[in-house]
């Protein structure tokens, strides 16, 4: 099996949409550190498991410097953009979403 992990910054907005009072309800902004975890049994025809340069750009292009309610169809929680992370990379198995320091959601697919 091969493994690749590649780690990005994204800065981005949100609001969450609680059952509850909070202050995150209000529209704030983070330095999302976002780990991307991919694998395969076998190496594409360019010998990667997949290119960096792809992955990032599919996270970072789509929710840096953006309002994540307005480009996300959902919630935009750490444990739900972890969940979406996986699904937009095809080898993606496992991401972790650290919205603050000590705030860590993962993601790992079964």
């Amino acid at each position: 099996m091969y493994y690749i992990k590649k780690t990005i910054e994204v800065a981005a907005c949100h609001r969450l949409e609680l059952s509850y009072p909070s202050k995150c309800t209000n529209l704030h902004g983070h330095n999302w550190i976002i780990t991307i975890y991919c694998k395969t049994r076998e190496l594409n025809a360019d010998g990667m498991v997949c290119d960096f340069t792809h992955v990032k750009e599919m996270i970072h292009g789509k929710l840096d410097h953006a309002n994540l309610n307005e480009v996300l169809p959902f919630n935009p929680t750490a444990e739900n953009i972890a969940r979406w992370i996986v699904d937009q990379i095809p080898s993606c198995y496992r991401a972790d979403v650290q919205e603050s320091e000590n705030n860590i959601a993962s993601y790992e697919e079964d």
